[in-house]
């Protein structure tokens, strides 16, 4: 797999991990753009690394395993992980998921993403209150574009930004203050968000190009 990402135009390993502590070492010397994570380190949880993982740096976690644990797989995700391969797939289509989920996008199969929506679902009267409001923060522009993760899901940024007649700088500037007031720290929980909680956030805007001029910043 090393060999073959290697010969890969565009993609090269800038490291390899057999442990939690050297996985977290290298995340922190070598700033990866993608980290391909095996849920099982010996006696060590790899799914358990992730949100330690993350925060050492600007990259995406990519699960790379040959057992089909859906637990595993769903907690993976919901700490963070942006796509899950199995290890008997073609080594093209890991390539593949490699380059997708570095563009911005998620690499998950439907069975999957479902699961996570119904694990999320039902919240209590509490939780509830204060998703509203959270919701109330958040400005009609600011609101179209959360509808356009729900529309367009695993979307890059580049591809919004070109459905909501925006520049990508401008979508960059939006997605900041709209994590900061969801409570969010990433775009697959902005996702998620938006799919579970469309009727609240309202109904969407195709465009956005005549209210947010491209050069504008919060």
């Amino acid at each position: 797999m090393e060999k073959f990402i290697n010969e890969s135009p565009q993609i090269q390993v800038a490291g390899k991990a057999t442990n939690g502590a050297e996985a977290l070492l290298l995340a922190r010397e070598q700033q990866p753009h993608i980290l391909l994570l095996d849920p099982s380190l010996g006696r060590e949880s790899g799914v358990d690394l992730i949100p330690g993982l993350l925060a050492e740096g600007n990259f995406h976690v990519i699960i790379f395993t040959e057992i089909r644990d859906r637990t595993a797989v769903d907690t993976a995700v919901l700490n963070g992980a942006r796509g899950v391969v199995y290890k008997e797939e073609p080594a093209e289509t890991i390539l593949k998921a490699i380059e997708k989920v570095h563009k911005g996008e998620l690499w998950l199969d439907r069975s999957t993403t479902g699961r996570i929506f119904i694990s999320l679902l039902r919240p209590g009267k509490n939780t509830a209150c204060l998703i509203t409001e959270k919701i109330t923060t958040l400005t009609p522009k600011e609101r179209a574009i959360v509808n356009a993760f729900a529309e367009e899901s695993g979307a890059s940024n580049k591809k919004i930004a070109g459905t909501l007649c925006i520049s990508e700088q401008t979508l960059r500037n939006h997605l900041t203050s709209i994590f900061s007031k969801l409570d969010i720290t990433n775009r697959f929980d902005l996702f998620m968000f938006a799919k579970l909680h469309r009727q609240e956030i309202g109904p969407p805007m195709s465009r956005l190009s005549q209210s947010i001029p491209s050069t504008s910043s919060l």
